[in-house]
């Protein structure tokens, strides 16, 4: 686990299945793989950092990487070196390099070189089982010489890769062989209590050493999944910006269009319906009919406009409507056919902020389109009131009609739901449904500051 507790999918150890910085196996899964359409980023000098560092996206995963080989065989040398050394040391007639033990008899030296060898060889898994290989070192080392060097590799292993409380039982361990093997070989010409401070010293300053290095790949890690965290979270903004944005402008669509398109129904309907109408009765509905289409039109490209990059020079897009404008609006219905009546009662509508002016705009529209839709024929009362400070309400309604519609007009079915959604989003309500009288009533109320 990182530093913040959230489990990762490479623990410092080395190993490729999810464990955390214990070597105690979790249920975590990998991380969240990166976009495919864009290739990972690589360090200058990947191939320099530990197995533990390397993400899966920068080489294979593996045991080792190459500079885990580089210091492995570094180490298996070092430790083979030593173990070489000493041994010959010890055989010497005259020694230079450890002087202090001519009296080592044959046996024990040959014992020593095995253990030696042995655990110059256990190195190469000092990543996987370091505190296995350290607690053999604490069994081994109150008689070994060879395994000095062993002892010291093992017990940073064990301080890089476990976490703090392991460490420290396999420090307190490491001075207290090192104490014993003080006493058992003491040193010719160095006082007991000199040698065991110096042994005391060299453990402390490789554990601390360890613990650097642990910390320091600890916060490599965690910087780096907050990293992939900022970018997942960044990308998942932009998706979310995107479809408000396309769900804003499917709603703008919807409420403009529906209404053109409504009435365009209308008129057509109404040439249908009477074959035998009049010359003039047929110009004035061509008339209206390709009118409101133009304006259709015109609607539908203002929408759509937003949807691409505005030229440099381009003209600002048309004023959105207002409370103003609902009067125009109602007479379009009547010269359609619809019996609308308005009730218009609003304080200094001069001062109605534009946006609760154009989702009351919008919610009358709707309105009236979903009149002519499921009640043709019926009248219509559309009232509006409010004031600052009060609010703006809106009340329309209309009578259940007579018998079913000889044509339905389609439609989505989401216009009520669209309605909720804008009156929810300016920081009113809207209810709708049928009222004592069997009518069916619109309330919406939007609020209006001082």
């Amino acid at each position: 686990m990182d530093l913040h507790g959230r489990p990762k999918s490479v623990d410092l150890h080395g190993r490729p299945e999810s464990a955390d910085l214990h070597g105690q196996s979790d249920s975590a899964g990998p991380h969240q793989q990166r976009d495919s359409a864009r290739p990972p980023e690589q360090p200058e000098y990947h191939w320099l950092l530990p197995a533990v560092l390397r993400d899966e996206a920068d080489a294979p995963p593996g045991p080792r990487s190459t500079r885990d080989w580089i210091i492995d065989i570094l180490c298996f040398v070092l430790s083979l070196g030593w173990t070489l050394l000493a041994t010959a040391d010890l055989l010497s007639p005259v020694q230079e390099v450890i002087p202090q033990w001519s009296s080592t008899p044959d046996w024990l030296v040959f014992t020593d070189l095995a253990i030696g060898l042995v655990f110059s060889v256990a190195l190469w898994w000092r990543r996987r089982w370091p505190v296995q290989l350290g607690v053999g070192v604490l069994i081994f080392g109150t008689m070994s010489v060879t395994i000095a060097v062993v002892g010291l590799i093992s017990l940073f292993s064990v301080a890089v890769h476990r976490r703090f409380a392991v460490t420290g039982v396999v420090t307190v361990g490491a001075m207290l062989t090192n104490v014993a093997f003080c006493l058992i070989r003491p040193e010719q010409g160095t006082a007991v209590v000199e040698s065991v401070a110096w042994s005391l010293a060299i453990v402390s300053i490789v554990v601390l050493w360890g613990m650097i290095v642990r910390a320091r790949r600890e916060l490599v890690v965690s910087l780096r999944d907050r990293a992939e965290r900022a970018e997942a979270e960044q990308q998942l903004r932009v998706a979310q910006a995107r479809a408000l944005e396309r769900t804003r402008i499917a709603r703008e669509m919807h409420d403009v269009l529906a209404h053109r398109i409504s009435l365009l129904s209308l008129h057509a309907g109404a040439l249908e319906i009477r074959p035998d109408a009049s010359p003039t009765e047929v110009a004035n509905a061509a008339g209206v009919i390709r009118a409101s289409a133009h304006q259709a039109l015109q609607d539908l490209r203002e929408v759509i406009g937003v949807l691409r990059d505005p030229a440099v020079e381009a003209p600002p897009e048309r004023p959105q409507p207002t409370l103003s404008e609902l009067p125009a609006l109602v007479d379009e219905s009547r010269a359609a056919g619809m019996k609308v009546s308005l009730s218009l009662t609003v304080d200094r509508p001069g001062e109605t902020p534009s946006g609760i002016g154009r989702t009351a705009y919008r919610i009358v529209q709707e309105s009236l389109t979903n009149a002519r839709k499921h009640a043709p024929g019926t009248a219509v009362r559309v009232s509006v009131s409010g004031a600052p400070g009060e609010g703006l309400t809106i009340d329309v309604r209309n009578p259940a009609p007579v018998g079913r519609p000889v044509s339905v007009i389609p439609g989505t079915g989401t216009g009520l739901i669209g309605l909720t959604e804008r009156a929810t989003l300016a920081g009113g309500t809207l209810t709708h449904g049928h009222g004592p009288q069997g009518d069916f009533v619109l309330v919406a109320w939007l609020p209006w500051p001082d």
